[in-house]
């Protein structure tokens, strides 16, 4: 992610994107590394689960990219306005850097650069899926790279899937009266995470990525079938569809998808 996107520590966290209402704690700055991971039992290929419509579900693949991770202190109001890029309130912590996780894996992956912020409470997290700036009018980048075998009876769908958040995710406007009140960077960017934690000098954020809730609301008959023999299905990078728009709707789910911790020990 470029550094015009990162977020500036000025005796706080200061946006450096146009209209973002953030304002500064005075609180002690601190740097930290952070990470990411799949569930805790997460074992690699193999990966298996089941999900509330009915289908056992084995994962041989899946990575998800992210473009960065955001801690603010504020929870949002209820009811406020239309959804923005960022949330009002104030930013205490940032790991601008992107890496490609493996959500196989239970081990914690190291985002390549360190994470900063402020001494303060964070209750509310972001996860950016973006591979470029989070307001770029278009992202080739795949987010999301799947690949497994979902069972349900006798019926076997093996499928496969890589997802963008580019044009093709752009809103129509159909409100006049709110230029711009769904931007394609809401699209990017899974908010609001709930967490409890304060960022320490020398500790670690761990972020986990539960596929369990990104398949959960999947209903597989349906996916596009792309090949007979042998069978093979695939999630499209598109908007219609109940898999395509069910898998995508889990991967920036707020909710049973991702969760923050944070360890205060610097050595992992």
């Amino acid at each position: 992610m470029s550094s015009a996107l990162g977020r500036a520590l000025a005796v706080g966290l200061a946006l450096l994107l146009p209209c973002a209402c953030i304002g500064t704690t005075g609180s002690e700055v601190v740097s930290f590394q952070a990470f990411a991971a799949g569930p805790a039992d997460a074992h690699g290929a193999g990966y298996a689960f089941s999900t509330g419509r009915g289908y056992d579900v084995t994962l041989d693949r899946m990575k998800l990219r992210v473009g960065g991770v955001y801690l603010n202190r504020s929870l949002p109001i209820s009811g406020g306005q239309e959804r923005a890029c960022f949330l009002s309130g104030v930013y205490v912590g940032q790991v601008p850097s992107e890496l490609v996780v493996d959500v196989l894996d239970a081990a914690p992956q190291r985002f390549p650069g360190s994470g900063s912020g402020t001494r303060d409470l964070a209750r509310v997290g972001e996860v950016w899926l973006t591979g470029a700036r989070v307001d770029a009018d278009d992202d080739p980048s795949v987010i999301l790279d799947v690949a497994g075998t979902a069972r349900r009876g006798a019926d076997v769908y093996p499928f496969d899937g890589r997802l963008t958040i580019g044009r093709n995710r752009r809103v129509a406007q159909t409100d006049p009266t709110l230029p711009g009140g769904d931007p394609l960077c809401g699209q990017r960017i899974v908010s609001p995470i709930p967490v409890d934690l304060t960022p320490e000098e020398g500790g670690s954020l761990l972020v986990r990525v539960d596929p369990r809730g990104v398949f959960a609301n999947v209903e597989f008959a349906e996916l596009e079938r792309v090949s007979a023999s042998p069978p093979a299905y695939r999630f499209a990078d598109a908007t219609q569809g109940q898999p395509n728009v069910a898998v995508y709707a889990g991967m920036r789910s707020a909710s049973g998808v991702y969760t923050f911790a944070w360890d205060a020990s610097s050595n992992r």
